[in-house]
């Protein structure tokens, strides 16, 4: 796969603030997004889950020269509150905030949907939908100059991918939530988007049943004939971002070559 001509591209985000939630390590989509993102001059904020993740994500923040760095876990009350705290005491405003973060009990992700429990089904819509919810909340006073929240979403939301099970209604709340919140925030500059990548080796797909066989599929199906990468994925959000994208709000955005659009 080509690589992109940084030296074309310049710096489109130069002296944009940025966070991004959701780094786990190198194979995030989220990291791919915050490398584009610093590639292009904007000035990072990074969370980490917890203690157990922080050594796989500290690295990542010091290479990118992330000059916030906090712990986030969004099941945990005050946590997302205390980054946007830290975000306004520091940098007074914010441009770009990206939500990279999923999860569904094991159970209720690898059995049938209508076998889900009523708290793994709570937990997922909480962590996977909600949390983006209150992010664009916590944003919307900082993005005093407008700006573009991201929240990432995958092809199960609209059509039925086998195996993907209960994360497809979950997704599918999370694209709702980006058309409404468009709506709302729009008289405000803010523009809101789902992204959804296509299949991609990282350690969330890694827990579906059967992910090999639809990476491979994805390949053979895919009218560019190769898989995504998350860099890729970082340069459409960082497209997003930027005033060539000024008038798009409220979208899904594949970023999948063309796998969507196969019958």
């Amino acid at each position: 796969m080509s690589q992109p001509d940084w030296d074309l591209l310049g710096a489109a985000l130069k002296g944009r603030k940025a966070l991004v939630l959701g780094i786990a390590n190198e194979h995030s989509i989220a990291y791919g997004c915050a490398r584009v993102f610093r590639r292009l001059g904007a000035d990072l904020a990074i969370t980490y889950l917890n203690e157990k993740a922080r050594p796989h994500v500290e690295p990542l923040a010091q290479e990118l020269g992330a000059s916030i760095f906090v712990p986030c876990d969004v099941s945990r009350e005050g946590e997302l509150e205390a980054v946007f705290a830290r975000i306004g005491k520091e940098w007074g405003g914010l441009d770009i905030a990206l939500h990279s973060i999923a999860f569904a009990p094991k159970d209720d992700l690898q059995g049938r949907l209508v076998d889900s429990s009523a708290e793994g089904f709570k937990v997922a819509m909480d962590i996977s939908c909600h949390s983006f919810i209150r992010m664009a909340k916590l944003a919307e006073p900082l993005m005093t100059g407008g700006g573009t929240l991201m929240a990432m979403s995958y092809h199960g939301a609209d059509k039925v991918v086998p195996n993907y099970n209960l994360m497809g209604p979950v997704k599918a709340a999370l694209e709702s939530a980006v058309r409404y919140l468009a709506y709302e925030l729009g008289h405000r500059d803010i523009r809101v988007h789902a992204v959804s990548p296509g299949p991609l080796k990282t350690r969330a797909a890694s827990g579906l049943k059967d992910f090999d066989v639809l990476l491979s599929e994805a390949t053979q199906r895919a009218p560019i004939g190769e898989l995504v990468d998350i860099d890729d994925v970082g340069l459409t959000t960082a497209f997003l971002a930027t005033p060539f994208a000024r008038r798009l709000t409220g979208m899904t955005v594949y970023v999948d070559g063309g796998l969507s659009i196969m019958a």
